[in-house]
């Protein structure tokens, strides 16, 4: 069954199916050729779907579209700029920032890229070149899911079961996603001298900056007050997704004045769109994971992989190479839910942190997210920014350079990731 299933999905998704529907038509075979009865499919989907954690996701989501329609993401852009926006390469800099402000929110790098090619682009590209501008576009709205909240670190302890916390997870991102703004940063500075940009925005001023901040205070609390709430045990995390959503639409509708009644259907329906493809690579990919286990496949794997080493470090080297290899063909929601099953159980039997893996494996599949041939955020800002496929791809290889640097440099110091977790209680 397992056979069938796996190579029908892969076969599908050659010939162009939808992800989530190669899933689905895979799972069918499976079953038909293991003769299992079809009422199993359905049962399957509705007890994945009907998970409390899981609204997690399209609240931020509809939270994350709130920000882009009320102005706040401008206001973001105006306190970096005050901030850095004098500095050779400074443009890049308040495009760094700016992606983790809105990371601090909207948890998805794809939403966070397309705000920001709509927001930045304009601008960088009457001082940079628009394969560099949109290449940091791209590479700075993977810090959507590393820095918390995060859609798919909630993906992946849904999957991994209740070993993993998600607010632990959240944790764990926080400093590898500030190591990697400040590389990006370096890198972009580097770049601004060595091709003689010039600096843009006005002289730095503290007074200035400060005014600035009294007036995007009200914005700048909100990632305070939901990842805060959540990590002190105030609430969960989908408790949290539902305040940042309470609190985007209030900024929108009496703060900023931008958000009118008339744009909710509209904000609503983006979301909708995004969270249903997530749902439905849930839904399907949970009948494919059934089968997986009447085969005892997770069992296989475990006696395969120690037959090829005992060690903790190499097995881990092991599977982030696979995950390399995934992230560069396969979408990263599919891999999830497809491979967490599998290997985190494994990970466990090696005696690996639950959460040091689980965010080395979010990474991995993070950066696949801008590798080719399916960088999804690749086509999303080639898109939006008007950057043949081609140019970016190139311009973008430095920043992905420099995100399987922060994967080498968590494997080397896993401290880095487990020690603010560990320091909050986790």
């Amino acid at each position: 069954m397992t056979a069938i299933a796996i190579s029908g999905f892969f076969l599908l998704a050659l010939l162009g199916m939808p992800l989530a529907f190669a899933l689905g038509f895979s799972a069918l075979a499976g079953m038909t050729a293991g003769d299992v009865e079809w009422a199993v499919f359905p049962q399957r989907m509705m007890y994945a779907l009907n998970s409390f954690p899981l609204l997690a996701i399209p609240c931020f989501m509809v939270a994350g579209e709130l920000m882009v329609e009320g102005g706040i993401m401008e206001r973001l852009v105006t306190l970096a700029n005050s901030l850095v926006g004098r500095v050779r390469g400074g443009l890049a800099h308040v495009t760094v920032l700016s992606s983790a402000s809105l990371a601090a929110v909207s948890g998805t790098a794809v939403a966070d890229a397309t705000a920001l090619s709509a927001t930045m682009m304009p601008t960088m590209s009457k001082y940079y070149d628009r394969p560099f501008g949109a290449a940091l576009i791209a590479a700075a709205a993977n810090l959507g899911p590393i820095i918390p909240p995060s859609a798919a670190m909630i993906v992946y302890a849904y999957m991994a079961g209740p070993s993993v916390s998600v607010g632990a997870l959240f944790m764990a991102g926080v400093v590898p996603g500030l190591i990697l703004a400040a590389a990006m940063m370096a890198y972009a500075s580097w770049y601004a001298h060595r091709h003689n940009y010039p600096p843009t925005g006005e002289a730095f001023s503290l007074r200035r900056f400060l005014t600035t901040l009294r007036s995007s205070l009200i914005v700048v609390a909100m990632p305070f007050l939901v990842i805060g709430g959540i990590v002190g045990g105030a609430f969960t995390a989908t408790e949290g997704s539902a305040i940042a959503v309470i609190y985007a639409l209030l900024i929108g509708l009496f703060v900023t004045r931008r958000v009118k009644l008339a744009d909710l259907p509209g904000v609503l329906f983006r979301a909708a769109v995004t969270t249903g493809v997530v749902g439905a690579l849930i839904a399907f990919a949970s009948a494919v994971t059934y089968l997986l286990t009447i085969d005892m496949l997770p069992m296989h794997l475990a006696d395969f992989v120690r037959g090829l080493t005992t060690d903790p470090l190499v097995f881990l080297l092991l599977i982030m190479a696979l995950l390399v290899f995934v992230g560069m063909f396969l979408e990263s929601n599919a891999a999830y839910i497809m491979l967490v099953p599998l290997l985190a159980p494994l990970a466990g039997s090696y005696g690996i942190d639950p959460i040091y893996f689980g965010f080395l494996f979010v990474l991995n599949l993070v950066i696949g997210m801008l590798t080719p041939p399916v960088g999804v955020l690749l086509f999303v800002v080639s898109s939006a920014a008007k950057v043949p496929m081609n140019s970016l791809t190139i311009a973008a290889l430095p920043f992905i350079g420099l995100q399987f640097a922060l994967l080498a440099l968590c494997i080397a110091f896993p401290s880095l990731v487990t020690a603010l977790p560990r320091a909050l209680g986790y």
